[in-house]
């Protein structure tokens, strides 16, 4: 750094990195003289940044928002404003708009004469106002620089005018006829906002009325980095008869903005999108979520998908999580099912010949989503967590799986785990060549129950080529044409052994 005897040689009582100084000089901008708060609106601000006497409108002139999100990561906004604009032809600045709005998708319209307002043309302009852009747009103009120093033990400030030359890995500063580099300013104050420096995302549009002043607008658009999707909770009771199930809608706005006061609708379905090139991703942390349990969603069939409707207004921050209750049912009859799945694969262990192989024993709770189990609403795709009461009545985490998209009157499996106490077993005890194409095989399935209840195993056999069933130990149902299924009771403390032969010609 340079400086000229003239400025004094004064002690700094500390020394702001470039980043400190640009924030405290943007600081300034919003301040009066004599350090009181500037008393004009956010609207006033911007109208005297507009050239040729633009307007501009702001969540002030909102009268009506409405959120619709997809679970496509996507969200339709509708937002109508009542505005006052001149006659002829005029430029509107849209604030307050979500960040990551789709230009392309925009839909402007008068809601009162839309014959009579037109758009002719709209610019994005995503340029944001932050220290670091301001600064550089002052490249070749001058800016009053700020110091702090000590002074016969006294802390006094020094104000001085300096031209930024240039703005290049840090700022190069003429002050009287020297060349200044580096930090050397604490802030700096700019005299105005660049006209092409915006402190929000907004749409540019020239507009031109041939109607009244008084005009009710809608624009509408898409925008990205809002989401949402369903969680549910699945209490069962100790005895594995009835569980309790809560239906949750998380719902996420990474937008860049905050919609208040918004009427919220969510579609479940599978949209197909045109995927666009990739971007990159907006920043920004995650609150915890809030929870909200309050008047229900409303569903409704629309085109291909479902339509759920909140019965009030909410309002979502940005960067905010929220969850909504969705649906609650009570005492909704549940069935505990143990099922084994066999492997087409395998017919003997080949690492310890003649030993049986051992299959996983998997868990399900069953239930029908329909009004009679106290349910019946279409249940978008999500996490269903499940929890059961210990001897204690203390709630515990059993098991989570997902659903798909389930219309109502259907049937959901939830798998929750693998049986600790319960063990299959199976060997092929017999392969036998009858001619050319058929053959004769049998197996053995041994299920040992450890359980102090009894249970019923579902067997699932895969049985390949033209077969039939020549004798079983158990009844058996064929449910394809390459796949036999056994009910198998299996007393407490006990054992059963499932025998099959086929025949199968190939």
């Amino acid at each position: 750094m340079v400086c000229s005897a003239k400025y004094g040689v004064k002690r700094p009582i500390w020394s702001l990195g470039i980043a400190g100084a640009l924030l405290a000089g943007t600081a300034a901008l919003y301040a009066a003289p004599g350090g009181k708060p500037a008393a004009t609106s956010p609207q006033e601000k911007e109208a005297t940044r507009e050239s040729g006497g633009g307007t501009a409108t702001t969540l002030n002139d909102q009268t009506d928002l409405s959120l619709t999100v997809y679970n496509s990561n996507i969200a339709l906004v509708r937002d109508v404003r009542n505005l006052t604009v001149p006659s002829g032809l005029f430029r509107l600045k849209l604030m307050d708009i979500a960040a990551t709005v789709n230009p392309a998708t925009v839909h402007f319209r008068s809601l009162n004469e839309p014959d009579k307002l037109s758009v002719l043309e709209q610019n994005y302009e995503y340029d944001l106002l932050e220290p670091a852009k301001l600064l550089h747009k002052y490249v070749g103009k001058e800016v009053t620089l700020t110091r702090s120093y000590l002074e016969n033990g006294s802390t006094k400030r020094e104000d001085m005018k300096a031209t930024l030359l240039a703005d290049n890995n840090g700022p190069v500063w003429k002050i009287g006829n020297d060349i200044v580099t580096g930090g050397y300013a604490e802030s700096y104050r700019f005299p105005e906002v660049p006209a092409n420096l915006f402190d929000r995302p907004t749409l540019l549009m020239s507009l031109e009325n041939s109607g009244s002043r008084k005009q009710q607008i809608e624009a509408s658009y898409l925008a990205g980095n809002l989401s949402w999707n369903s969680d549910y909770v699945l209490t069962v009771g100790r005895d594995d008869k009835a569980a309790d199930l809560d239906g949750w809608v998380t719902l996420v706005n990474n937008s860049g903005t905050a919609f208040h006061n918004a009427r919220l609708q969510l579609v479940a379905g599978d949209l197909n999108r045109i995927q666009a090139p990739a971007a990159a991703a907006m920043a920004g942390d995650r609150v915890m979520a809030k929870a909200v349990r309050a008047e229900p969603f409303a569903q409704e069939n629309f085109s291909e998908y479902h339509l759920y409707t909140l019965g009030r207004k909410t309002s979502v921050e940005d960067k905010e999580t929220k969850q909504i209750s969705l649906l609650q049912g009570s005492g909704i009859p549940v069935e505990k099912r143990f099922v084994v799945n066999g492997q087409n694969f395998y017919y003997h262990n080949q690492y310890s010949p003649g030993s049986p192989l051992k299959d996983n024993v998997m868990v399900f709770y069953k239930f029908k989503n329909d009004e009679k189990s106290g349910l019946g609403m279409p249940m978008p795709a999500g996490n269903v967590r499940v929890y059961q009461k210990d001897s204690k009545g203390n709630i515990l985490f059993v098991g989570e799986d997902r659903i798909d998209h389930t219309p109502k009157d259907e049937m959901l499996n939830i798998h929750i785990g693998t049986a600790f106490d319960v063990i299959s077993e199976r060997k092929q005890t017999d392969y036998k060549r009858v001619d050319t194409h058929t053959w004769e095989m049998e197996f053995e399935i041994t299920l040992r129950n450890h359980k102090d209840t009894a249970i019923t195993v579902e067997v699932n056999e895969p049985i390949g080529g033209d077969w039939e069933m020549l004798n079983s130990s158990y009844k058996y149902s064929k449910t394809a044409a390459w796949a036999a299924q056994f009910e198998v009771p299996v007393a407490a403390n006990g054992t059963s052994v499932l025998k099959y032969r086929i025949r199968a010609h190939w």
